[in-house]
């Protein structure tokens, strides 16, 4: 499925509303997993995933 040029929004987002997998393998599966931004979790995990990071960024910074 992930191989499917139609599903590859400017060539690096994935966009496929068949595709149920929140995080599906990259094109290349030695690079890890995408967002499928076709699922409506996807949001939420970015966002996550960012808050995340932010946390850990500060949290260095105040060390």
């Amino acid at each position: 499925m992930e191989e499917d040029e139609d599903h590859w929004k400017l060539g690096i987002f994935y966009y496929n509303k068949d595709d149920k997998r929140l995080f599906p393998p990259k094109r290349n599966k030695f690079l890890g997993w995408t967002v499928n931004f076709a699922n409506p979790y996807s949001i939420l995990a970015m966002f996550l995933v960012i808050t995340v990071f932010i946390f850990v960024v500060e949290s260095i910074k105040k060390m």
